[in-house]
């Protein structure tokens, strides 16, 4: 037994072992740019909007245009609206308002879903998403763009992140399982990301069509699916202060969604083992980019 013991005790110090190694190598892979063609695209932007029964959708549409003028102008701008099944005019009332695409879910699936759908049929060189109460103010698009435009894969907003304003708070109950749930992405991340969840993230389109044609989950915890695919694929993403203006009204409760991200957690873990999230060689020319690095006087070098 004595042997057993010490045995289980190599094996488990040697598990942790590799773990950490895996996490240092993870995070210097995130903090690096590469070195990649600008991404195709028909459009400079595209924004995707989920929406399941928004009544208001029609003026996020408009907002969203007014805000991102400038990107009409110079380049282009899409917006896409997914309504995920909510068959009580979200998605003529987002037509009626503007939007250049709108897709309809059959059934509600989930917000996974419908922006995976979104995503994979946008058309900007940079895409984004952000949710259809605009909790985050749409201006704020514009400095994700800047991020990918100067080199990122990825952009996230964080709500943890110092330089974050709270106009609004969100209720306290909300903020504690927001905290509970960033613990239990742990459970799959090696990363220090201190807001997988915040509804306000880019991608340059190749690395969208990526992350978005490898996930599966379709509810709360997709967020933490498309961050494990970036640290998979060893992608370069940069984490930026949000302004936050919380609405009162949510679809997200805050049980019901722990139990869910749980289980998914789980699913994600069980994914990667199956090898279900392993590439092909179609997809060696934008993983084999070298990196960046920061010359002496400044300038991008490669590493």
């Amino acid at each position: 037994m004595a042997v057993v013991g010490v045995l289980l005790g190599v094996g488990a110090a040697r598990a942790i072992a590799g773990r950490r190694e895996r996490r240092v190598e993870v995070l210097t892979n995130l903090d690096q740019k590469r070195l990649r063609p600008a991404p195709p695209g028909d459009v400079r932007l595209s924004v995707v909007v989920p929406a399941y029964r928004e009544h208001s959708i029609g003026v996020t549409v408009m907002r969203l245009r007014a805000a991102l003028a400038d990107v009409v102008a110079d380049g282009g701008l899409e917006i896409i609206v997914v309504d995920d099944g909510s068959h009580d005019g979200t998605a003529e009332l987002a037509e009626a308002a503007g939007a250049d695409l709108v897709l309809r879910q059959p059934v509600n699936r989930g917000k996974g879903a419908a922006v995976r759908a979104g995503m994979l049929s946008a058309h900007g060189r940079t895409v984004a998403f952000t949710d259809a109460d605009l909790s985050y103010s749409p201006d704020q698009l514009l400095d994700l763009l800047a991020e990918v435009e100067a080199g990122w894969d990825v952009v996230v907003g964080s709500r943890r992140h110092t330089d974050t304003t709270t106009l609004v708070r969100a209720r306290r109950l909300r903020e504690i399982g927001g905290r509970i749930i960033n613990r239990l992405t742990h459970a799959v991340l090696l990363g220090h990301h201190r807001d997988t969840q915040c509804g306000l993230k880019a991608f340059r389109s190749d690395v969208a069509q990526l992350i978005f044609g490898h996930s599966h989950v379709d509810g709360f915890a997709f967020d933490v699916e498309v961050f494990h695919l970036v640290e998979l694929y060893e992608l370069s993403l940069l984490e930026v202060p949000v302004r936050v203006e919380n609405r009162q009204r949510s679809t997200v409760k805050v049980a019901r969604d722990a139990g869910r991200l749980v289980r998914d957690l789980f699913r994600i873990r069980q994914w990667h083992r199956q090898g279900v999230y392993e590439l092909d060689a179609r997809h060696a020319p934008l993983l084999s980019a070298p990196a960046l690095r920061s010359a002496p006087d400044g300038a991008s070098d490669v590493a």
